[in-house]
């Protein structure tokens, strides 16, 4: 099939190479000329294991193209994927000025019957918007052009974007004409060989499951959040409550892991768009608003943490922070609770060195760009020496088993503020580390 993908962020980029991957023809569009011009030279924007390999391969073979010309690639593809940012409002809101850019310009460039895709993550009637702008452009061309409006919201995890769309667990496509339905499941099917995860529904429904899905998660994660601060208050241990709930199988282990706040593209916004729609239809989502909030306090928590073990003024203080990004495998620090943390302690004085394998240049020039009193190294030793405490935010693999031993003689204080709970407590104890940690 020829397909159009609007938009070389991270869905899109991943998307189109997929696509591309499974023998389609693939145009993936930006007005960013440098981005184009980058990945024309093969250098990819974001870091997503397997991504550069496949986008290489792709654009080598033929089948993967980069362009700013929006109007040449929607003349001649069939299926064009909006997938441009939704960034959140002051109000918390979706911004759908980008997609709704895109939808006009398929409005007035379009040639023939398309089906235009709603990928970015959009409220609940945004397909109703895009059909609008679309049929707006055509009447003001005079055009008698049909085209189908397609919800299918995606369900990627960074650090694991390309294993998900190769393999999705599920494809999501709402539409309400059977014909666009047939032509997304046609373009899906070399996906699901080995079993059918097409699920189709109407286009609300298809807009509310990926904020549903984003929102259970998200929940799950305050939820255990909120746990591990009342086990730290009562005198439990929030690592064995863990082992003892995830047994349960209607439960399971997922997300329940005790931590220092969600951070990301998704769970922030996606939460608060939701919640903000619910308030614009009526609805007060007291789980949501909840749900936010826990998070909210949670990135404060290793912070608070640390104040109370060298006091509110830590002029003369000096700490390691292993990990920068939201997550392990990726370079996205948005949201990212490194973030709150390395303000909260630069403004009490603090001195911060920073490591993480992938998102240093994220933070560097962008996120902690005016933060002076950080600085940063290419090893996550480096960041030890003469550090009065190291803190753990991102749990990169590299730092699952480390050398205790060198960490005690390179830090000047054995102090070890796990923002994750990697360790458990009889293991830094025989290293004759002082070990704190969330929940305990």
């Amino acid at each position: 099939m020829k397909i159009s993908v609007i938009g070389t962020g991270y869905v899109g980029l991943v998307s189109g190479t997929c696509f591309a991957q499974m023998g389609n023809s693939v145009t993936c569009v930006d007005i960013d000329q440098n981005k184009i011009d980058k990945l024309i030279q093969g250098i990819i924007p974001i870091y997503e294991p397997g991504l550069e390999e496949l986008v290489f391969e792709n654009y080598s073979k033929g089948t993967l193209k980069f362009t700013t010309n929006i109007a040449e690639s929607i003349a001649n593809t069939t299926i064009s994927f909006i997938a441009v940012g939704t960034p959140m409002g002051e109000d918390g809101s979706a911004d759908l000025q980008y997609v709704l850019a895109v939808a006009k310009s398929i409005g007035q460039y379009m040639q023939h019957y398309m089906v235009v895709v709603d990928k970015s993550t959009v409220p609940v009637g945004t397909a109703e918007k895009v059909r609008a702008a679309i049929q707006a452009e055509l009447d003001a061309r005079g055009s008698d052009l049909t085209f189908d409006i397609v919800s299918n919201p995606e369900f990627l995890k960074e650090g694991a974007a390309i294993k998900d769309f190769m393999h999705p667990d599920r494809v999501v496509i709402g539409a309400d004409s059977e014909k666009a339905m047939k032509i997304m499941h046609d373009l899906y099917e070399p996906f699901m060989k080995n079993h059918d995860r097409f699920i189709g529904m109407d286009i609300k429904s298809a807009e509310m499951t990926k904020y549903a899905a984003n929102a259970m998660l998200a929940t799950k994660i305050s939820f255990m959040n909120e746990m591990s601060n009342i086990c730290e208050r009562v005198g439990a241990d929030i690592n064995k409550v863990r082992n003892g709930i995830g047994s349960d199988s209607r439960i399971g282990y997922s997300f329940i892991y005790p931590g220092c706040g969600y951070g990301g593209s998704c769970f922030p916004k996606d939460v608060q768009a939701l919640a903000k729609t619910a308030k614009d239809f009526g609805y007060t989502p007291r789980i949501l608003d909840a749900v936010e909030a826990v998070n909210y306090d949670q990135k404060h928590v290793i912070s608070q943490k640390v104040l109370n073990r060298f006091g509110q003024n830590l002029e003369g203080k000096m700490f390691a922070v292993w990990g920068l990004a939201f997550k392990p495998e990726t370079d996205d620090m948005r949201e990212a609770s490194a973030i709150t943390i390395i303000n909260d302690l630069t403004a009490k004085g603090a001195k911060i060195v920073a490591y993480d394998p992938k998102a240093r240049h994220e933070a560097e020039h962008f996120y902690l760009k005016g933060n002076a009193n950080v600085s940063y190294v290419d090893s996550k030793y480096d960041a030890l020496k003469d550090a009065d405490a190291v803190i753990l935010v991102t749990e990169w693999q590299e730092f699952r088993s480390p050398d205790f031993d060198e960490m005690r003689k390179l830090l000047k204080s054995a102090i070890f503020f796990d923002g994750r709970n990697q360790f458990n407590k009889e293991r830094m104890d025989e290293f004759r580390f002082e070990y704190i940690q969330i929940g305990v």
